[in-house]
């Protein structure tokens, strides 16, 4: 579950959390906490929904109970879910009123919509319904890690789009015929979507550079203490 607090809603956040969750191979679905702190939930809900991908939008109040119940569904039976997502999103005080239980120690957050970290470990949670929830960290930075396709389920609109573009290998700067260009021309596509989708592929090349680079380095330390066995043996066997 990635978590974000009404009265804290990053769209560029969330997409980060959701392409890490995509990665890991889980199915995301995005918590909307403190529904009941905002009048205009269903106006972020839709917010949300336009950069998820058709990634399920919860919203939910550990006061009222707002979505407590959808939550507890989707873990029913043997299924465990992570809350993923900044200090001060609610994520414990959420668990509480899942289990039941003020299982989790919570603390009010600052005027700035930051929370000190109460959860400083992980923490594995049954739940009465049977499923289990882990309760994480506040996350203040969310690092990708190299892989095919990492993007694919959270920009689909964006890889469709350079598809449909003149060129194969159109960077989306001056070439003709470029239909990202002409998605930002007429407003269906968002500049802050692309910037993202941009910074997260630049993200993903750094970190596989990075360990193409590891990787290489550690083949040559292998090979040259293979060389060093090899003649220390052969040395051993003309004695």
């Amino acid at each position: 579950f990635v978590v974000a607090s009404a009265q804290d809603v990053n769209v560029r956040r969330i997409e980060r959390y959701l392409a890490m969750a995509w990665q890991s191979g889980a199915m995301p679905a995005v918590v909307l906490t403190k529904s009941d702190l905002t009048e205009s939930v269903d106006e972020i809900r839709l917010e949300i929904e336009a950069v998820a991908a058709g990634t399920p939008v919860v919203a939910t109040s550990a006061i009222t109970g707002e979505g407590v119940d959808e939550m507890n569904e989707q873990l029913a039976g043997s299924r465990t879910g992570v809350l993923l997502g900044p200090s001060g999103a609610g994520k414990s005080t959420l668990i509480n009123r899942m289990a039941g239980a003020d299982l989790m120690q919570t603390r009010e957050v600052f005027r700035t919509g930051e929370g000190r970290h109460m959860t400083s470990h992980r923490e594995l949670i049954e739940l009465p319904g049977g499923g289990m929830i882990i309760d994480t960290p506040g996350l203040r930075e969310a690092q990708l890690w190299a892989g095919d396709g990492a993007l694919d389920s959270l920009f689909e609109d964006i890889e469709a789009l350079e598809l449909q573009c003149r060129f194969p290998d159109c960077e989306h700067q001056t070439e003709p015929g470029c239909a990202i260009k002409a998605a930002l021309a007429c407003g269906t596509l968002d500049p802050g979507r692309l910037d993202s989708y941009r910074k997260l592929q630049r993200e993903l090349r750094s970190v596989a550079a990075r360990s193409d680079a590891r990787l290489r380095a550690d083949e040559r330390r292998k090979w040259r203490q293979i060389t060093i066995n090899n003649r220390a043996r052969e040395r051993y066997l003309r004695r």
